[in-house]
């Protein structure tokens, strides 16, 4: 059972042949053709997933923005689900916009495939946003899987059996019946496992038998063939016929394939040692991935040495019971949903789940508040951890939540407060919400409960949100005298105060601040005081103000080595120098700016920090490098449901202005479309100057812009531009009609377009381009 490794943004990769499947894949592909929403129906272990994910890399081409993954296995709580699959898009929960009205409105213009996978534990969330996406978004389809339907208006539900059996009693030849699914499926993978296992006549009737025992799933069929490292095909058969037996009666309830693999699930336990059985069912305690440290935390025990767990997790990867798969610089782990299940059983039945499931909260929360104090300045290294095991604290708060444990979720929901203000803005606020809801916690605990929770807001730019629990928090700090609070929710105060238009409050709120003494040593609450002195007196226009806070915010974030603030420090000083007119001073500061963001990826900074590139573009005369970087700030911003800064949004308003009148309206929409299709990488180094721009000619297509282009391409193109129909291009290039729409479907392809029209904008775009000899007219569309 091989673990896929996975492309950032695309689907995961198949390390393993796909074995069979032919009917299935053929049935798909017609539903598909008409349908939008299709259902793959049936048990656990029958191959759904990997079902779906070859019919989506096979049609990921023929899809302009590609096919997607949305796994929801490891989703525990329906009000996260388009969480999810805001995460697997590749989106951020990073501003005011609900994560719902992010996808939608991401989807709304693409044209991809979504597979949705493992629906039926959250089948009324899955099934309500699948139904807005195909309202919304009528250029993406879905493939779902799901021990049941959605119940969909126009889903099209396909059953998925088991693997095709081979007849009990046969006699046909060996190189015959190694065609069939099931066969096929044992021998491959158990010559994968043992490095050496082919089919024989003698091992033929123990084969048959085990294929046929395991009626076709593919999940049981895989583990028993893990074990030919140890055993006989033989030996297989017969220990596994023993546990059917035992199972037979106590089984009643579950269907014949639920049965089957459950009776191998049993086997495949029954042959581990005392001490992997333990940690096994104690691994069931983590929801989604997790790593090693965690295992030694939770699972390691008297009986089970930590020194033990790394061999023993070895040991339950090589029996296929668990996953090994790559994050940045570590390993980590995860389990099969139907093994997690089987796992939390075997936790139930042994008197542990509870015992296990307080250990986890223990560590996490542990863990979490220990690496909290460091996580600001190391933010990217913190971030990468917080990738992996942000499941499995998503699990524990929820079960604090239920247990009302307030004292241990308020804990961890602050500690985990960088992830909320980079990554998860909304989610972090609702986690807040519920906690605060929850009654009296202890007072330090409330204080930071509220100040986090009026942070998220300032953030959302809801000061009616922000500024009660702001002022709240600070009422706390000054009585139980923690004057990190109490300066931090002062300063950040007077921010939310701003931002609701209240003067007099914030500046009381800043003076107040300013006069309480902390420890000099404190920077976080230095720089919350000069951040919120910066924004007053860019509020009042005092430049003065503005820029010496300013410096001395890019000193101590420099000094503290607090990524997070340069990076809002610079952004903040280059959009005050470009609506100044400093351009050169701006572009220098966008230039340090813009790759910090990048590597925190903070979509919001990135969004505006191109924005700015724009404006500068504009201002120096390169139209159409400002157009694709207008673009492409629309895709990032729409990525993190971001809006354009209101200091920003009429210098942007100027610089679109500015290359439409140089330009021309057709050619800067297709410059803006170019640059829209940058992903973030190319349109970072595209405003840093470090790529060629969008759409530009780079081959012997040759000097008219259409090098994307093969020569007979370009001038197909060339003459749909000239609004020549197929058959008038055929008769002007002395190539049939079928040969020039062979052509087109090919240009569309390569461009990623959708309609003649748009190749026609492309090509006037290129066009100009070219007269211009590669830049734009100078001087021009300067403000």
């Amino acid at each position: 059972m091989a673990t896929p490794s996975r492309r950032p943004g695309d689907l995961p990769a198949e390390t393993t042949s796909f074995i069979g499947r032919r009917h299935e894949l053929s049935e798909l592909r017609k539903k598909l053709a008409t349908a939008r929403l299709v259902t793959l129906v049936g048990p656990g272990g029958v191959g759904k997933t990997r079902l779906a994910l070859r019919i989506g890399t096979d049609l990921a081409r023929r899809s302009r923005d590609g096919a997607w993954m949305i796994e929801l296995a490891d989703v525990t709580d329906p009000a996260l689900v388009a969480n999810a699959v805001l995460a697997a898009l590749d989106l951020r929960d990073q501003a005011a916009t609900d994560p719902r009205a992010v996808v939608l409105a991401y989807l709304r213009d693409r044209q991809l495939l979504l597979l949705v996978d493992n629906c039926e534990h959250l089948l009324d969330a899955a099934a309500a946003l699948v139904a807005d996406i195909l309202r919304s978004a009528p250029g993406v389809r879905v493939i779902a899987t799901s021990r049941e339907p959605l119940s969909v208006p126009g889903e099209h539900v396909l059953p998925v059996p088991p693997l095709e059996l081979p007849r009990a009693e046969t006699d046909e030849p060996l190189a015959q019946l190694r065609s069939n699914e099931s066969v096929g499926l044992f021998i491959e993978r158990a010559a994968a496992a043992s490095g050496r296992f082919d089919l024989t006549d003698a091992d033929r009737p123990a084969v048959v038998d085990l294929c046929r025992r395991l009626d076709g799933l593919p999940l049981a069929i895989e583990l028993a063939a893990v074990r030919t490292r140890a055993l006989s095909v033989g030996e297989i058969d017969s220990r596994l016929t023993d546990r059917f037996a035992l199972l037979a009666g106590g089984a009643r309830g579950r269907s014949p394939r639920h049965q089957a693999l459950w009776a191998t699930l049993e086997w495949s336990h029954d042959l581990l040692a005392p001490d992997e059985r333990v940690v096994f069912r104690r691994l069931s305690v983590f929801a989604g991935r997790f790593l090693l440290t965690d295992v030694e935390a939770v699972c390691a025990s008297p009986d089970v040495p930590a020194g033990h767990v790394l061999d023993i997790l070895a040991s339950l990867v090589d029996k296929s019971l668990v996953l090994r798969e790559e994050a940045p610089d570590r390993a980590c782990y995860r389990m099969h949903e139907s093994m997690r299940e089987f796992a939390a059983l075997k936790a139930r039945e042994a008197g542990e789940k509870e015992a296990i499931d307080s250990r986890c909260a223990d560590h996490y929360a542990s863990t979490c508040r220990q690496a909290a104090p460091t996580a600001r300045s190391e933010l990217s290294k913190w971030l990468a951890w917080m990738d992996v095991e942000i499941d499995s604290i998503r699990a524990v708060l929820r079960r604090c939540l239920v247990d009302a444990d307030v004292a241990r979720g308020a804990d961890l929901v602050v500690s985990c407060g960088w992830f909320w203000i980079t990554r998860a803005t909304a989610e972090g606020v609702r986690w807040l919400d519920a906690f605060l809801a929850l009654g009296p916690a202890a007072p330090e605990a409330r204080a930071d409960l509220l100040f986090m929770r009026g942070f998220l807001g300032v953030l959302q730019a809801d000061p009616v949100a922000a500024l009660p629990a702001l002022e709240q928090a600070a009422v706390i700090g000054r009585e139980i005298d923690r004057r990190h609070v109490l300066v931090n929710a002062l300063s950040m105060g007077s921010i939310a105060a701003n931002l609701a238009g209240d003067r007099s409050a914030a500046v009381r709120l800043l003076d107040e601040a300013a006069g309480v003494a902390v420890d000099r040593s404190d920077a976080e609450a230095a720089l919350g005081v000069l951040q919120a002195r910066a924004i007053d007196g860019l509020i009042r226009g005092d430049q003065g103000d503005v820029r010496s806070a300013s410096l001395e915010g890019v000193r101590l974030s420099r000094e503290t080595g607090d990524l997070w603030s340069l990076d809002v420090w610079l952004m903040n000083q280059a959009i005050a120098a470009l609506a100044a007119g400093r351009f050169d001073e701006a572009r220098l500061l966008v230039a340090e700016a813009l790759p910090i963001a990048h590597r925190i990826d903070d979509r919001v900074s990135q969004s505006h920090l191109l924005t700015a590139s724009a404006c500068l573009a504009a201002a120096a005369g390169r139209a159409r490098l400002a157009a694709q970087l207008l673009g492409a700030a629309a895709t990032v911003s729409a990525s993190a449901g971001a809006r354009v800064m209101p200091f920003l949004a009429p210098l942007a308003d100027a610089a679109r202005g500015s290359a439409t009148a140089t330009l021309g309206s057709i050619a800067f929409a297709a410059a803006f479309d170019a640059g829209r299709r940058l992903d973030r990488d190319a349109a970072v180094r595209l405003a840093l100057g470090r790529g060629a721009e969008a759409g530009t000619a780079t081959s012997a297509a040759g000097e008219s812009g259409l090098g994307t282009l093969s020569p007979r391409e370009a001038e197909v193109a060339r003459l749909v531009a000239d609004g020549m129909t197929n058959k008038e291009i055929g008769a002007r290039l002395f190539i049939s009609e079928h040969t020039v729409d062979s052509h087109v479907r090919g240009i569309l392809d390569k461009l990623g377009f959708d309609s003649r029209t748009r190749i026609a904008a492309w090509v006037a775009a290129a066009g100009e381009q070219s007269a211009e000899q590669g830049g734009d007219r100078p001087g021009s569309g300067r403000r």
